[in-house]
């Protein structure tokens, strides 16, 4: 579980990059942050890693309360917690199966275990016949699903995924996220932060829309029908992708970047 209760977060320079968040992720859940760039995003992924500090409130991940966790114990919670990058970070010199595996050598996990759990990994995203190729050998979808398996390995309750389309070709976007919502299936928490509107809008559940430090819009919506038409489907991506800012949700609601809805008040009834 993840939850912030009252968190705010100001910088050295007075910027206040987080201000009184609350947010709770339940156990099995999965869920799309989105915002601009400098909205609050990656201060929540930094807290959530335990890289930065609240400066007021709690964060708790995992069953472990950040603000009180000792600096020794700081490698055990991250072993609870697997993360994606927008950029792979891949060991060029290690094969698919020892960037893989280097994981969880670095926790002294038995070789045994080892010899194991990474080719079931490996099958589980799809690449069990570039299990010798090198990073170099591998698209840039292929890539990303071993950035996956990498976090997958040692069976975190939460993966993170910061950006994970960012730097594959969009067609292979779609893949991605069904890959991680398979993994949310068997039960892994999953929190995708990313600024392709497209994609939440098509794939829909819970959207955490965060603007100037605070959360603005934090829903379940329902996602595009995959029976609508291919013609229907490339428009309603098109809108999405020229929008400024706004979600445009499947029933065509549209969620401005203040987390509401044109013609209507914060609270849900139209304006006079």
């Amino acid at each position: 579980m993840v939850e912030l209760q009252n968190v705010s977060v100001t910088y050295s320079s007075g910027v206040d990059a987080l201000n009184n968040v609350s947010l709770k992720i339940n156990d099995g859940d999965f869920a799309f942050v989105v915002g601009s760039s400098g909205a609050g995003k990656s201060t929540m992924i930094k807290l959530l890693l335990k890289e930065i500090d609240a400066t007021s409130g709690v964060v708790t991940v995992n069953g472990y309360n950040l603000g009180k966790l000792k600096k020794r114990k700081i490698p055990e919670f991250r072993r609870t917690l697997g993360f994606v990058f927008q950029d792979f970070r891949l060991i060029p010199s290690m094969t698919v199966y020892e960037n893989i595996a280097f994981v969880l050598r670095v926790i002294d996990a038995p070789l045994k275990y080892i010899r194991k759990r990474v080719p079931y990994v490996i099958s589980l995203v799809g690449l069990h016949s570039k299990t010798n190729s090198y990073p170099d050998e591998l698209s840039g979808g292929e890539k990303q699903r071993v950035a996956i398996a990498r976090a997958l390995v040692n069976d975190p309750q939460l993966i993170i995924a910061d950006e994970p389309t960012g730097n594959i070709d969009p067609e292979l976007s779609y893949e991605i996220v069904e890959l991680l919502k398979g993994i949310n299936d068997q039960g892994t928490t999953i929190l995708m932060v990313t600024h392709e509107h497209d994609l939440v809008r098509h794939f829909g559940g819970r959207i955490i829309n965060i603007t100037g430090g605070e959360i603005v819009f934090d829903e379940v919506i329902s996602g595009v029908d995959e029976v609508l038409p291919e013609e229907e489907l490339a428009q309603a991506m098109a809108e999405a992708a020229a929008d400024t800012g706004n979600i445009v949700l499947p029933d065509q609601r549209i969620i401005t970047p203040d987390g509401g809805y044109p013609g209507a008040d914060r609270n849900g009834g139209s304006e006079q």
